[in-house]
């Protein structure tokens, strides 16, 4: 995957879960159950910010998009997010068994962020300039 095609898939992943965070919004707004408030915030800011922020940021350093350790990284924190959060809306909910559940996948997405971690500290290089990416939309 490229550089810009994995940011580009950071920021759809990151407007879906943006879309869904304003509905929940809207439906605890209008019901005025906010029971679900945890699980909005955590849509938002793992969801939302997070995700955007890693497409920004691969955008700024295409190096930390790239190979299987950013694959992974991918891979965990969508996995382990959906995963989390209807996990945490069961418990919410009154379902004592998805504690576990929420455990498992906050590891995973826990694995996820220091990998991201990882790839900023070892492959963050100088931001492309703006004459390289003149350059290289030429080519």
């Amino acid at each position: 995957m490229t550089d810009n095609a994995r940011s580009r898939a950071w920021f759809r992943v990151a407007v879906v879960y943006f879309v869904v965070a304003v509905a929940l919004g809207i439906v605890m707004g209008a019901s005025g159950d906010h029971t679900l408030m945890a699980v909005h915030a955590h849509i938002n800011l793992l969801g939302w910010v997070t995700m955007a922020l890693f497409g920004l940021i691969g955008l700024a350093y295409p190096a930390i998009t790239e190979g299987r350790a950013a694959a992974w990284q991918f891979w965990l924190h969508n996995t382990g997010v959906p995963v989390m959060l209807v996990a945490l809306t069961a418990r919410l909910k009154g379902v004592e068994a998805a504690e576990p559940v929420i455990g498992i996948a906050s590891v995973v997405v826990g694995i996820g962020v220091v990998l991201f971690a990882w790839l900023v500290l070892t492959r963050m290089a100088e931001p492309r300039s703006a004459a390289a990416s003149a350059k290289l939309r030429a080519s």
